[in-house]
């Protein structure tokens, strides 16, 4: 079995211990709880016309009950990096497992639909500690020559988690109940705590302050216009509240540029963002994600609202789709350095803008399952192309001492992508149809969907800016 020594090489203080460690234990350690925070952006997704039922929900809570996981856990990414970077990022790492293994029991044992919410944010927070400080570390135990085979490794099980989401939820939902879809992560957390102890050795980056205000800022920033775009369709866009909305999010946004700019100890240091490649890198992954993820989110109940399937039949019709880049992930890692990002990446955008407009053109209420193989194929072999390349421009353009951020600000983006994607989307959808008939929902769910196809096709062309040759900085 191959086998690594961990150098601390994206650390700016060597890590408490060097040890070998098997590849593939490392890959479980970081890559198990990686797989459930990112299996849980859209776990619920096959489970919400349960949900809705037992629950009394409305369709806005649907959307809170995702929305309030990816938004409290893009708020926090950058200060859990910048805390791991300071208290130790295996430390927070754990804590950070610990904390969504408790939230998910709360998520079980919720009976009104405000009780889900917070406790799916608190999900997030736990998630926040994960996400990032998994690349971090996977990229301090991997030598040079072995990181992109790594990172590919790690975007497959990444992009796995996230696919597999709506199956998962649907399988447990229609063998057991709703609430297993949380249940089952309690036993994994306790199991992967030990296990990523032994496994992990400590790393530090160079010590930071906390960034309270910067916090603040970016946290309302990201809030108030998803609020503005989730109550638009139901209030009125020119309403006050949802105007003020936007206002107050665009000032906050404008505030946390210019706080961040001043403040000797950033939370987001915008010294990043003078790379081309990570402005690229980054504006790909939030047009991937809002397309994408805000289409999941209404095409997983399509099977069931209009075509009748319970959630384990509507979940495993989108194995195609979820099961693909489990596959295509880890082979597009081993190439990329051959290959190069930007080919991967543009070509990964430009399968799924067409997958979600071939979805969108062929949708109807009696359309045979047959049909949707071929984009549901398309838009996994996309997805697979799009998760380590661009993890792997990512971490290229920042300097070793700068990774975990770099990773940390790449993980925001993405989750407020996700959650600006159900949002928009799914105002789309209400503006033209709604849950009363098949019909209806079809009706809201086509438009919705063209509307992440144009989103996904601005990102192809954004990739072409990608140059050939990536180092820190440029």
């Amino acid at each position: 079995m191959t086998e690594i020594l961990d150098p601390g090489a994206t650390a700016a203080v060597a890590p408490t211990a060097s040890k070998r460690r098997p590849l593939a234990a490392v890959l479980a350690a970081v890559g198990i709880p990686m797989f459930m925070v990112t299996l849980d952006n859209l776990v619920v997704t096959n489970a919400l016309p349960i949900i809705r039922t037992e629950l009394g929900a409305s369709l806005s809570d649907l959307q809170w009950f995702v929305n309030a996981y990816t938004l409290s856990f893009a708020s926090l990414l950058l200060t859990a990096a910048a805390i791991g970077d300071r208290l130790g990022r295996r430390r927070v790492f754990l804590a950070g497992i610990a904390l969504f293994t408790l939230a998910s029991a709360a998520c079980a044992l919720a009976t009104e639909p405000w009780m889900l919410i917070a406790a799916r944010a608190i999900q997030g927070l736990g998630a926040a500690g994960v996400m990032p400080l998994s690349l971090t570390l996977l990229s301090a135990a991997v030598p040079e020559r072995m990181r992109s085979a790594a990172i590919g490794i790690w975007g497959g099980i990444s992009g796995l988690g996230v696919a597999v989401g709506p199956l998962v939820g649907g399988a447990v939902v229609e063998g057991l109940n709703w609430q297993w879809i949380f249940w089952v992560n309690v036993p994994i957390g306790l199991l992967a705590l030990p296990f990523a102890v032994r496994m992990l050795d400590e790393s530090f980056g160079g010590s930071r302050r906390l960034d309270p205000l910067g916090l603040v800022f970016a946290a309302g920033g990201v809030l108030a216009p998803v609020w503005g775009v989730i109550h638009g369709a139901e209030d009125g866009w020119t309403s006050a509240g949802v105007l003020g909305s936007f206002i107050g999010g665009a000032t906050l946004l404008a505030a946390l540029i210019f706080w961040e700019l001043r403040t000797p100890h950033p939370m987001l240091p915008l010294r990043l963002f003078r790379s081309r490649a990570f402005r690229v890198s980054n504006t790909t992954g939030f047009t991937f994600s809002v397309g994408v993820f805000g289409s999941i989110f209404l095409l997983a109940q399509y099977f069931q609202v209009v075509q009748g399937y319970n959630p384990l039949e509507a979940g495993i019709r989108t194995m195609p789709w979820t099961l693909a880049p489990m596959v295509v992930a880890p082979i597009a890692g081993l190439v990329v350095d051959r290959v190069g990002a930007r080919s991967l990446l543009t070509t990964g955008q430009g399968l799924l803008a067409v997958a979600l407009a071939w979805m969108a053109a062929i949708t109807t209420i009696d359309v045979g399952y047959a049909a949707f193989v071929g984009p549901f194929l398309l838009g996994g072999i996309g997805m697979g192309l799009t998760f380590a390349p661009g993890s792997t421009v990512v971490m290229a353009s920042a300097a070793p001492e700068d990774r975990a951020m770099a990773s940390g600000t790449n993980s925001t983006i993405r989750e407020v992508g996700v959650a600006m994607g159900v949002a928009v989307l799914a105002s789309v959808f209400a503006s033209h149809g709604s849950y009363m008939s098949a019909q209806s929902y079809v009706d809201g769910l086509v438009p919705a969907m063209w509307v992440g196809a144009a989103i996904v096709a601005v990102g192809a062309v954004v990739s072409l800016l990608l140059p050939s040759r990536i180092d820190p900085g440029h």
